[in-house]
């Protein structure tokens, strides 16, 4: 009976087939996953990108806020919390507007960032610019320079 094939031989190469072919949309489904996350904790985080650089003397913090007034942004400093948020608007529908939209994708859009500053600042010296679309916020330290100081020890 060598010569007998294997009863089964055509539902195990289905089965075979099969789990190549979910293997396959597992790993799709996956990919989709891991984009779609990735794509809503960049959004859901903050909708736009942040830089802190440290001068020296002061911090600066650069964030990038395209289409945005400086009407449109507010930035708050809380302790060592800086706090920085955004909200525009469509652009105004005018009443006697006859336009058609084909597509209109423009939308409402708003961020909110939280950034805990790695050292205290000096809350008066603050100050903020935007330019092409670029926020560039400058925290001046607290404490001055930060000159090593050496500390004698009372005998």
């Amino acid at each position: 009976m060598p010569d007998r094939p294997y009863p089964f031989e055509d539902v195990q190469e289905l089965f075979d087939r099969l789990t190549k072919q979910l293997e396959s949309a597992a790993r799709s489904w996956e990919m989709d996953v891991d984009n779609q996350s990735r794509l809503d904790l960049s959004t859901e985080q903050s909708g736009t990108s942040l830089d802190l650089a440290d001068e020296g003397d002061a911090l600066v913090v650069t964030v990038d806020v395209p289409g945005y007034d400086t009407d449109d942004l507010e930035i708050r400093l809380t302790g060592e919390t800086l706090t920085i948020t955004g909200e525009r608007e469509r652009t105004a529908e005018r009443e006697d507007d006859d336009e058609i939209y084909l597509r209109r994708e423009r939308r409402v859009a708003s961020f909110s960032r939280h950034l805990r500053l790695p050292e205290p600042v000096d809350a008066d010296g603050v100050h903020a610019t935007v330019n092409n679309g670029v926020l560039t916020i400058h925290l001046p330290k607290l404490g001055g320079s930060g000159d090593v100081r050496t500390i004698e020890i009372d005998e």
